[in-house]
């Protein structure tokens, strides 16, 4: 059985960070943005974070990137190399991260649901999509 090979896990990580901190970025500022200001106004959101969030976020979005890959690598020798594998890995992952917050927040929080939704899908679509190229790049070791 071949061994996960570790620095194209870690290479191949952040470039799946890469391209989730991409497609959060391009939710965040521009689908939902104009939505998160209204949120603020009304007071469902605070104006500025406890702590700076931004920097945390996109640490942690590349993080995520290494831990799908590192997935991705984990099942390979049962599924199969390729993008099927990908997709079922990152689709997998972005649902467990999307849905059961967002799913509480539409439900309990203060700002509606379309929020959520987004965030939900910004979740699901950047995992799927981050998982896909990073898997592009991983390759066992020789």
């Amino acid at each position: 059985m071949a061994r996960i090979n570790t620095g194209r896990v870690i290479l191949g990580g952040l470039l799946a960070g890469l391209v989730i901190n991409v497609v959060s970025v391009l939710c965040n500022f521009l689908l939902v943005g104009k939505k998160i200001m209204q949120a603020q106004q009304a007071g469902h959101f605070l104006a500025e974070p406890r702590f700076p969030f931004l920097p945390a976020w996109l640490i942690l979005m590349f993080l995520v990137g290494i831990a799908l890959v590192w997935l991705y690598a984990a099942v390979r020798p049962r599924l199969g190399p390729g993008p099927g594998t990908a997709l079922k890995v990152g689709i997998l992952v972005g649902l467990l991260m999307g849905v059961p917050d967002n799913m509480a927040n539409a439900a309990w929080g203060t700002s509606g649901r379309y929020l959520p939704a987004m965030w939900m899908l910004e979740h699901l679509i950047g995992c799927a999509l981050g998982t896909l190229v990073g898997a592009w790049l991983y390759k066992e070791e020789p």
